[in-house]
């Protein structure tokens, strides 16, 4: 089992750590269009978030050692989904595509993909895997814990995010 979990542990952050680059390359594509920053203020706190999610589930798999689910598949099958709809959602918003809130003047709001139908599908995304990621392992305490401080960080990152939108696209007028 521990082969399985660090395999897995080394995708994510073999992917996370490519989605860094991907929102730096594209921070410094919008910045030199004229875009700006907002929402610095909270931004650390959802990198620590992230960060210490990782931690949580390390610790809790290894120290109270937990095994794969025997719902593996299921949960395993809805992670291999949200997947796909990460790929969707940053392929959707193109190089406007960041982790943080990065907001061009006078841009049109991307309204394709899954923008068609949900405001923050990423969002969606990321709390599903906060709690499907755990659940995979059998790390509950890590799901619980993590599914209500993403849900309070998300509180807070979706007006910022909305306001910076308003302030300056056509956000509001959709």
């Amino acid at each position: 089992m521990s082969g399985i979990f660090w395999l897995f542990i080394l995708f994510l952050c073999v992917q996370r750590i490519s989605e860094l680059f991907i929102a730096k390359r594209n921070e410094k594509w919008m910045l030199s269009q004229g875009a700006y920053e907002a929402g610095t203020r909270h931004y650390p706190f959802i990198v620590a978030l992230h960060t210490l999610f990782f931690i949580s589930l390390i610790a809790e798999v290894t120290m109270m050692e937990k095994t794969l689910s025997s719902n593996w598949p299921v949960w395993l099958t809805l992670f291999l989904v949200t997947q796909l709809g990460r790929v969707w959602t940053l392929r959707s918003l193109g190089p406007f595509w960041n982790t943080k809130i990065i907001v061009l003047p006078g841009a049109k709001v991307v309204k394709k993909g899954p923008y068609r139908w949900v405001r923050h599908p990423n969002y969606i995304i990321v709390t599903l895997e906060f709690i499907v990621i755990p659940l995979l392992f059998q790390a509950y305490y890590t799901a619980i814990i993590f599914t209500l401080l993403n849900a309070w960080m998300l509180s807070v990152r979706i007006a910022a995010e909305e306001q910076a939108l308003t302030d300056a696209t056509d956000f509001g007028k959709s």
